[in-house]
This record gives C-alpha cells, structure tokens and sequence, in this order.
C-alpha cells in the first residue's frame, strides 16, 4: 500500500466500511509509516471531538425578535416593484434556517453507539456465513484455536470447548468490528452457526448485559474478566441464552 491509496481509504477505515483484507492491509501501513498514522490520528480526534460537542445552540428570544421585526419592515417598506426583487433576500434567512435544522435533525436522529456496533456484528455475522469467510482456522481442538490468535491479536481471547453441552467448537476466524481486529470463536448448534465476538473491554462505547433482535439475529452482549463479547446467532433465544450462561460459568 502507497500513501495515496490510504488518503482514499481512510474515512472508509475509520467508518468500519473496508473487508477484513483490506482494513489489515491499512492497519500494517498505520504501523509503518509515521504521516499517515499522524493525518489517521487527526481524524480520529477530529470525529472524537465531533462526536463529544453540541452543534446545536438555541437562538436567544431578543435575536428571533429583532430578525422578525427586520423582516417585516424590509417587507413592508419597500416599493410593490423593489419588494419583488428582495424576497430573494428574505428567503435567504430562512434558507440558513431550513439548512441548519436538516444538520441538528441528522445529529438527533444518528445512530447510537450501541445501534452501530450491534448493526456492525450482524453484518460481520452474515459476512462470515458466505463461503470460504466462517473461518480461518477450522479446528474443534480448544487447545489448537486459543495458541492460533498469538502474535495475529494484541490480547488473548479464551475459547472453551462447550461440545458435551451441544454447542461444539468448529474454529475460528479474525474478523473487525467498531474499529479494530477481534477474534471470533465459532460454534454450531446442530445447523446452526454462533459467532462469539471478543475484544478487550473498554469504559464506553458498547453495551453491557444486553440483548438485542435484529434482522432475524439475536444478540446478546456481555463483559467479563477484561474482556467484552457477543455472542450472535438465529437460533431461538432461549438456546443462545443457554450457551452464554455456560461460556460466562458460575458467577
């Protein structure tokens, strides 16, 4: 990858669009070039601070009162003739207006934290299910799986083998999620496949203890141990319930 390749790719990385393939490929750039991983860094902030800061700012009453008295006089001083020509004055305000309530009405009506990571999962979820995708290692061993992720993660994601419980380990995979590399464990339930996302907990940004249904998926998120997961499938919720109560163990 050239420099010019990751100026066009960035926002796409930082936005969780790009494969698994291709978001490595930037990631191993990122590692090795210092100006990129500075304008990276940049943007990052830049949506941080974005993110954290209100864009909405109520007009005081003295302002909208003084505007409308503007606009009635402008309106009624003028000529039948001159009038005709200076409504496109008088839109113009209201132009603004319209402009800057479609922004706050974006930024009301953008998707939560939690909607995004959980409509990332399942999108990775149906990724994985074309062929060739549900794993990079195929193995139900898990003392074979859990050495697979040294050196390929910067954290090391436990893998429990639940086969005598009916949830049999089938491999494992790297996948991406909300802006970084994650471990996927894989299980089956009869014909059923359950992806067990894992990646290090953080303080925000993800919820806790917490299921969610979308687009005929059940999802059900936890943290534990360091640690954050989801575990998604369309097998019936009560089974899925089954298999995270034997994954998380006695309390």
């Amino acid at each position: 990858m050239i420099c010019s390749d990751m100026s066009e790719s960035i926002h796409a990385y930082l936005d969780g669009e790009l494969d698994l393939s291709r978001s490595l490929e930037i990631e191993h750039h990122l590692k090795d070039c210092p100006a990129c991983s500075r304008v990276y860094a940049e943007q990052k902030s830049l949506r941080s601070a974005i993110a954290r800061s209100s864009l909405h700012h109520e007009a005081p009453d003295r302002l909208r009162r003084d505007v409308h008295t503007a606009l009635r006089q402008a309106a009624g001083s003028e000529s039948p003739s001159r009038r005709r020509w200076d409504w496109r004055v008088l839109w113009a305000p209201l132009g603004l207006t319209a402009l800057a309530l479609l922004v706050v009405l974006a930024i009301v009506t953008r998707p939560s934290a939690e909607s995004r990571l959980s409509e990332e999962i399942v999108s990775a979820h149906i990724r994985s299910l074309m062929p060739g995708h549900l794993m990079d290692i195929p193995s139900s061993d898990q003392h074979t799986v859990k050495p697979w992720f040294n050196g390929r993660l910067d954290f090391s994601p436990p893998v429990k083998d639940l086969a005598s419980a009916g949830f049999p380990l089938v491999g494992a995979r790297l996948d991406y999620v909300s802006g970084r590399t994650v471990a996927a464990v894989v299980y089956q339930r009869r014909k059923h496949v359950i992806n067990l996302f894992i990646w290090p907990a953080r303080n925000r940004g993800g919820p806790t203890d917490k299921t969610l249904s979308r687009d005929g998926y059940h999802l059900m998120f936890w943290s534990q141990d360091g640690m954050s997961y989801c575990a998604v499938s369309d097998i019936n919720l009560a089974e899925l319930d089954q298999f995270v109560l034997l994954l998380r163990g006695p309390e």
